[in-house]
């Protein structure tokens, strides 16, 4: 559902649909990353993990490119021989894909979406989520069905939150590896970690060591780059700069209460959130506090995500942005995925504050 001129001005106040064609369409990088090129990445020069896994991808595409029409089997053979030898990845012989390992706020995405970029036929880019709700959309075996023509999959901030997801996603990739597409993707926590803390792991071990057997780790080191030159949050706006905020005479500015839009959020499915976005230029929220309960944590995770790959600025009032996420959380199972929803949203927040005009 595209929103127009009539759209609500909340977010709470909207309620998408959203069909699986629509979501199909969508499997390429989002805006933030629709300009994203090998060339256009800066490395960190502290930290050389990130120049070698840029040119270990960047070789691979090449390779792909000039290898013409060969076959979706011989260019995956082309992913196992480009990063063989990689400094920072040990050998990638036999595997169907490449796994980008790092803390949050190293350049995986940009690397993810680069290389999907680069890379020529059919291909499909999109998170973990994403593909979860697809396979919910389409239907497991029409799932593979669609997927199963792309010559390349990328997954990005890809992660094992419950049982379910892990036997899904990996007879998904595996059957994916069988019909000889490449797969790629980044993740905070090594492959064969996945799912720790978060539920029974060492029950589904099985699954998941096939899972890590499928991909190369490739490591990237470094310190956030959204932190580099904004160490701390922006102070909460107040009254007056959401009053100002409003009264701009700028289209898509919606304003929420955070309450209001946390307890919206448990009423729509998480496919929904990149259409509750349709047509927002910039989103003021009220009454920001720090959250305790992980379900409406894990939602406004997946919110800040859809914010986040969309550049929407967010001005932001209450508790500063950076503490949202009660500190029995930061030490739970998801803590990476708390620390690196923070982090974005302390980039949209200090975004979000420049659009406040000035005050004479």
């Amino acid at each position: 559902m595209i929103l127009g001129t009539e759209a609500p001005a909340s977010l709470a106040g909207r309620v998408p649909t959203v069909t699986p064609e629509r979501l199909l369409a969508e499997l390429v990088p989002p805006p933030r990353f629709a300009s994203a090129r090998f060339d256009t990445y800066v490395p960190d020069p502290a930290e050389p993990s990130q120049s070698a896994a840029r040119d270990l991808l960047a070789g691979r595409a090449a390779r792909s490119r000039n290898a013409g029409h060969t076959s979706r089997f011989s260019a995956r053979r082309l992913l196992s021989r480009s990063a063989a030898g990689g400094s920072a990845s040990g050998s990638f012989e036999g595997k169907a894909g490449v796994y980008l390992d790092g803390g949050y706020g190293v350049g995986k995405t940009h690397l993810l979406a680069s290389l999907w970029h680069a890379t020529e036929g059919q291909k499909a880019y999109g998170t973990f989520v994403e593909y979860t709700n697809l396979v919910g959309a389409l239907g497991f075996a029409a799932c593979v069905a669609r997927l199963a023509t792309r010559e390349l999959i990328c997954i990005d901030e890809f992660e094992l939150d419950d049982p379910g997801d892990t036997v899904l996603i990996s007879t998904l990739l595996t059957r994916l590896a069988e019909a000889g597409v490449q797969l790629a993707a980044t993740s905070n926590t090594l492959p064969d970690r996945l799912g720790e803390g978060r539920f029974a792991a060492a029950d589904f071990l099985r699954e998941i060591q096939g899972l890590a057997a499928r991909f190369a780790p490739l490591r990237i080191e470094g310190s956030d780059y959204r932190r580099r030159d904004a160490a701390a949050a922006p102070s909460p706006a107040s009254d007056g700069d959401l009053a100002a905020f409003l009264d701009a005479d700028e289209a898509g500015r919606v304003a929420d209460d955070f309450d209001d839009l946390i307890g919206h959020l448990s009423t729509l499915h998480p496919s929904r959130y990149g259409a509750l976005l349709d047509g927002v230029g910039a989103v003021a929220l009220s009454g920001l506090r720090p959250i305790d309960d992980q379900n409406a944590a894990l939602r406004l995770v997946v919110l800040v995500d859809r914010l986040y790959d969309r550049s929407i600025p967010v001005l932001a009032a209450g508790a500063p942005v950076d503490q949202l996420f009660a500190p029995e959380l930061l030490t739970g199972g998801y803590r990476k995925k708390y620390l690196r929803a923070t982090s974005r949203l302390v980039s949209l927040a200090s975004a979000g504050a420049a659009l406040v005009p000035a005050r004479s």
